[in-house]
């Protein structure tokens, strides 16, 4: 299988890498934090570069990409630790472009590419564990169109978005639906996450809403996988960065007059470190190249991933700690923060136990059908 990428997408990776190194490096991220964890600023940046319609048709005025696309945006924005939450427009791009009505792609799809709106997929709920099929999200028929009642938690930017992507329960079945931040019936109370993005619980009170799909449960899933793959990608970009800066730290510190870097012992745990990167790195291209696949074939892959990539996240950032001590910890030195974003990953889209048993769970599947 060829691995290498394409002029185009090594001019995307370019010029993703050079906006965060140059307009969001460690001092604007540190404000963006203290101001609550989210730059709409920042956001229309990443719009202004054509990045928030890679999912989206260019005849909806995006830029038709996919995937691997996707993949080497992620891995830049992770190396930053961007707090903005691209990995959102990702999903709402995908998911409006692959199950929306016509009018509703043509209302808002192009609104999404431009960077004028930002729309959010939520739908955690407190009960469901990372259990998708679980919601207690009602629908209603009202005057021809549908209200949502709900409580969803831990929805990205969710006091900042311009709508949400919300699943509820449409006649006991799953279904996906539209609803405006703006609209009545719609209470949000936004937070910083222990990463320093922006979260917020968002409540609907017969909110009006529009219909996306009755499919509710296969677009959730596949918005889902698209959120993991982009994640995955993501956590690479941040290990990738994590390593950097501890292989960096131990040349300069010194201990009985040389470089800790000369230490035998601590060049195996670095040893290790980038072996878990590698690791990693190969699951995330084994996601993206996966989206496109089969729902079944799909969300095994997407399982595999999430688990290889949360045992590395782990590994990697414990290990950046522990080399350096405790300045490691301390929110004025950036390996703190990386390891934070690596821990909030960890548990985004599905923890690692979670995942472990998708995946047990799906093997048995399997077995019983060649039994």
């Amino acid at each position: 299988m060829d691995f290498d990428f394409t002029d185009d997408q090594e001019s995307l990776r370019d010029a993703t890498r050079k906006w965060v190194e140059k307009s969001y490096d460690f001092e604007r991220r540190g404000g963006i934090v203290k101001a609550g964890g989210f730059s709409r600023e920042a956001y229309g940046e990443l719009a202004d570069l054509g990045l928030a319609g890679l999912y989206i048709p260019e005849a909806d005025g995006g830029m038709g990409m996919g995937p691997v696309e996707g993949m080497v945006v992620m891995e830049e924005l992770g190396r930053g630790i961007v707090l903005e939450p691209f990995v959102q427009t990702l999903i709402a791009g995908g998911v409006l472009s692959s199950y929306a009505p016509e009018a509703v792609k043509a209302e808002w799809l192009p609104k999404i590419a431009s960077g004028e709106s930002l729309m959010v997929l939520a739908y955690q709920e407190r009960a469901a564990r990372y259990h998708v099929e679980k919601c207690e999200a009602k629908a209603a028929s009202s005057q021809g169109g549908w209200v949502l009642t709900a409580i969803k938690s831990i929805v990205p930017a969710g006091d900042q978005a311009d709508a949400f992507i919300v699943p509820a329960l449409a006649d006991g079945k799953m279904a996906l639906f539209l609803v405006e931040r703006s609209a009545a019936g719609v209470a949000t109370r936004g937070y910083v996450t222990q990463d320093g993005a922006r979260v917020a619980e968002v409540t609907l009170d017969h909110a009006p809403a529009v219909l996306i799909t009755l499919d509710g449960l296969a677009a959730l899933e596949h918005a889902i996988d698209i959120g993991i793959a982009a994640t995955c990608a993501e956590a690479v970009g941040v290990m990738d960065k994590t390593l950097a800066v501890t292989v960096e730290y131990m040349n300069t510190r010194k201990q009985f007059g040389v470089a800790i870097s000369s230490f035998q012992a601590l060049r195996h745990r670095v040893a290790d470190m980038k072996m878990q990167l590698e690791l990693a790195r190969s699951m995330s291209y084994y996601a993206s190249l996966k989206l496109n696949a089969p729902a079944d074939e799909r969300r095994r892959a997407l399982a595999r991933a999430k688990y290889q990539l949360g045992v590395s996240m782990r590994f990697v950032g414990q290990q950046a700690v522990q080399l350096h001590g405790g300045i490691g910890v301390t929110d004025e030195y950036i390996v703190s923060h990386y390891f934070k974003k690596l821990t909030q990953l960890e548990m985004t889209f599905g923890d690692t136990l979670h995942h472990l048993g998708e995946v047990s769970g799906r093997m048995q599947d399997t077995a019983g059908v060649f039994a």
